[in-house]
């Protein structure tokens, strides 16, 4: 009878564990999807928490390791009622902080500040303590089951953190080489860019600083217009590298207000390239009044480049047609030309920056590619989208939306 009662016991305590080892692994499952699902580390940390309260029915305050400091303590709490100041005391915090330093428990039940409210526990690897976490037992005991599920969750949490903290780190390394390569992408295109108007403009002013008494009235203002338009190329190739330097590191604040599109052509085409009276260059409403939300002087910008573009590299006499019309909520504009067209692998490239569809131009410049980045810059950050497309019978369109915006009437 002896032998089968202690069976009968043992049979049920395997039983128990088969139980317990079942309900581990599912908790642990859990708590592995969960943090697969959170999108930074004060997420993974804030859900562990929230994981633990909903599993102890306790209240749970968290402390999140940021260079090497405890964050202030955020609260996860079972009962919404209870008084967070508990919690708040001096004592707690440096029951806390004694885990973070020395990577061990304190708190209730433990030789380190046990008069806590709090267990106090770190999420932790080998090498860096992440945060700790606090669960207020209130002087209550965990058997060794739920200390070591706990852990089991702590653990699970800090390896999640190892790895996003690998991941940031391979962006960031990412991002830094893209942003070294762009600079020198960028020092390779100015120095070979810059090298051709430099060189016009020091040798036609050398000739007339030299010679010009020789030189005849109709020579002297072709090498004014040389310095003259030499010196423009400059000064805009050198606003479009300041403008998107700003686009891409953040620092330009939208300024957007409702405006006229007739206003913003009129604008724009009042500064085109001083080759543009050899093109046929028109605008095209199908209403006066279509108005889109925009930062009107960064639209003019856009505007600008696009139609510049086609002045380049279209033959004289060409015609460019600006245009607009409304389609739901939001307003399509479209820049098109009657000229050779650009081909389709090469429009799929086109908004890249430092990239160029035809490098052969009259005037022997190569230019930089940063004007149409520029503008795909300029037009996502308005919340609209461009593109290249054909414009048969040959020629390219130029296409981008903005959000619409309502003309209020005025009685």
């Amino acid at each position: 009878a002896v032998i089968v009662s202690n069976l009968t016991i043992q049979i049920r305590k395997q039983g128990y564990r088969a139980e317990q080892m079942a309900l581990r692994t599912r908790i642990l499952l859990e708590t592995n999807q969960m943090l697969q699902k959170a999108k930074n580390a004060d997420e993974m940390i804030e859900e562990t928490a929230r994981h633990l309260m909903r599993m102890m029915g306790k209240n749970v305050i968290y402390y999140r390791a940021e260079d090497g400091i405890l964050s202030e303590p955020r609260f996860c709490m079972a009962e919404p009622g209870a008084a967070k100041m508990l919690y708040l005391q001096q004592r707690e915090r440096q029951g806390a902080q004694w885990v973070f330093e020395n990577r061990k428990r304190a708190g209730t039940g433990m030789d380190q500040y046990p008069d806590a409210h709090c267990l106090y526990l770190a999420i932790r690897n080998e090498d860096m303590v992440y945060g700790v976490i606090g669960i207020a037992l209130e002087g209550m005991m965990m058997d060794v089951y739920e200390q070591n599920l706990i852990l089991s969750i702590l653990g699970e949490c800090a390896l999640a953190l190892e790895k996003e903290g690998y991941n940031r780190k391979r962006e960031e390394a990412l991002a830094q080489a893209k942003n070294e390569q762009l600079r020198a992408n960028l020092l390779r295109s100015i120095s070979h860019d810059l090298r051709t108007p430099l060189t016009s403009i020091s040798g036609n002013a050398g000739i007339l600083l030299n010679s010009a008494s020789a030189l005849g009235e109709e020579k002297q203002k072709q090498l004014y217009k040389g310095i003259y338009d030499d010196s423009m190329w400059l000064i805009n190739l050198v606003e479009n590298l300041l403008s998107i330097t700003r686009m891409e590191n953040g620092s330009i604040k939208l300024n957007i207000h409702p405006e006229l599109l007739d206003e913003v052509f009129a604008e724009a085409l009042a500064h085109l390239d001083r080759n543009a009276g050899q093109h046929q260059i028109s605008v095209e409403l199908k209403d006066d009044l279509i108005m889109a939300d925009m930062d009107a002087r960064l639209i003019v910008q856009v505007v600008i480049n696009i139609v510049n573009n086609a002045i380049k590299y279209t033959p004289e006499g060409s015609r460019i047609l600006v245009s607009a019309e409304r389609q739901g909520a939001w307003v399509q504009v479209r820049i098109a030309d009657d000229g050779p067209g650009i081909p389709a692998e090469a429009r799929e490239k086109l908004f890249d920056m430092f990239y160029t569809a035809n490098n052969a131009r009259g005037d022997g410049r190569r230019g930089l590619g940063l004007g149409l980045s520029l503008c795909r810059s300029i037009v996502t950050a308005h919340g609209g989208t461009i593109a290249a497309l054909d414009n048969p019978p040959h020629g390219t369109a130029f296409v981008f939306t903005l959000h619409a915006s309502e003309v209020t009437p005025y009685e």
